[in-house]
């Protein structure tokens, strides 16, 4: 069959050279890659039983299908999330990110674009990885790394856009009476599958990615997520209007529904080799790092309603999954980031050269003139006002556009940013 044969050069052409680079890197990355290996390699047999079988009517039936591509799924975003201090963070990250994009084959009618979102998410990792190792000729496997990485990922979903351009292509339905699909590759039987119309099949996905960015708790079963712990792939500002199985980007199928909120781990704020960790306070406005050095950075996570302030001139900050969080900090060597934060306030006190805002919902960034010639990069987020003090000291506001305007001049499209009134 094309589409079989088609998917095994994927496999060959572009996952394979992954797969070896992620062995020459060994370590997390190289256990990481094997499962994303045999993930791929169920999808494959997947496919090739849809190709050979009629939809699954019930959500019982699709989700215990899935179920092989969910566990691996987990077991890939596992060792991210309970590895967040691992020096390869970054590299774990844009696996965790990307393999997603398992999940396309329970997408319809546009699996391609949700591929794509997939790939861009894995790539604000990988992107980290090529601004790290710019300067390293001497570890090129790892730029190469997170090339490879992309590549498939854009591979895949050109595979799906030419054989499975509105959905995973199944077999015609069977007839009333026939004989039932046979069994997936991979030794479970799911018996006959009745044949109803694709509104069950449509019941069967929303059932399926219901339980989508649960972070560390993905093990414990199905769980609406709360708006403020969704990932940078599918925030909250993004919530409105997009069907579920667009937003929805990890597989889980197991436990009981849960909606109660995520509970923290233990408060933290020590120094980790050169990495100040800051970790799920809620309600402290008197953080302090004083005893700082230029090649440390510090990274807080899941921190509520409180302020820090970071004296010293320091590598770099990154604020993760934090809400209506306040940050005052000196001088900056390379770069500040905020992640999946809603409400955050920052000012800068001297030299900063980069801030990136990527899926914040609300951000007040304060510069001095020191810092007035720092690049800000902002992806995926709403309400992000700059502030600069004008001729006479006084803070004026200055809002980022959040839209976009994409013309045809004849050529080829041209985007402008659409100024807020």
């Amino acid at each position: 069959m094309v589409s079989i044969a088609e998917f095994d050069n994927l496999l060959a052409d572009h996952l394979s050279p992954f797969i070896a680079l992620s062995n020459q890197i060994g370590d997390l990355v190289q256990q990481q890659s094997l499962l994303v290996n045999e993930a791929f390699h169920v999808q494959r047999s997947f496919i090739e039983m849809a190709s050979k079988s009629a939809k699954p009517s019930t959500d019982g039936q699709f989700v215990a299908m899935l179920k092989p591509i969910s566990d691996l799924i987990t077991q890939i975003q596992d060792i991210r999330e309970k590895n967040r201090k691992h020096e390869q963070f970054n590299h774990l990250s844009a696996v965790s990110e990307g393999i997603a994009a398992l999940g396309w084959i329970a997408v319809s009618p546009t699996p391609a674009p949700y591929v794509k979102e997939m790939t861009d998410s894995a790539q604000f990792y990988t992107n980290k990885i090529l601004v790290a190792f710019k300067d390293k000729p001497e570890q090129a496997h790892h730029p190469n790394w997170a090339r490879s990485w992309i590549t498939f990922l854009q591979s895949l979903q050109q595979y799906i856009r030419k054989n499975h351009t509105t959905g995973l292509v199944w077999a015609s339905i069977a007839p009333a009476g026939a004989a039932p699909p046979p069994p997936p590759m991979g030794g479970f039987n799911l018996g006959p599958a009745p044949s109803t119309g694709d509104k069950a099949m449509d019941d069967a996905r929303a059932a399926l990615f219901a339980s989508i960015n649960k972070g560390t708790d993905i093990t414990k079963g199905l769980r609406k997520v709360a708006a403020d712990e969704m990932t940078h792939k599918n925030p909250s500002l993004r919530a409105s209007g997009v069907v579920p199985d667009k937003e929805m980007k990890q597989l889980s199928v197991s436990g009981p529904v849960n909606k109660g909120p995520q509970a923290k781990g233990p408060v933290k704020l020590e120094l980790d080799g050169k990495k100040w960790m800051v970790e799920n306070f809620t309600g402290r406005h008197d953080l302090l790092i004083d005893d700082t050095q230029m090649t440390q950075s510090v990274n807080v996570y899941r921190c509520d309603d409180c302020v820090l302030i970071i004296k010293g001139k320091i590598n770099s900050i990154t604020v993760d999954k934090c809400k209506k969080f306040s940050i005052v900090f000196d001088s900056i060597v390379s770069v500040v980031e905020f992640i999946n934060s809603q409400s955050i306030q920052a000012q800068a006190m001297e030299v900063v050269p980069t801030i990136t805002v990527d899926c914040v919902d609300g951000i007040e960034l304060y510069l001095n003139p020191k810092s007035l010639n720092a690049e800000i990069v902002s992806s995926k987020s709403s309400a992000v006002n700059i502030s600069v003090p004008d001729a006479k000291g006084d803070y004026v506001e200055h809002p980022i556009p959040e839209q976009l305007k994409t013309t045809w001049n004849g050529k080829c499209f041209q985007t402008l940013p659409v100024p807020k009134n």
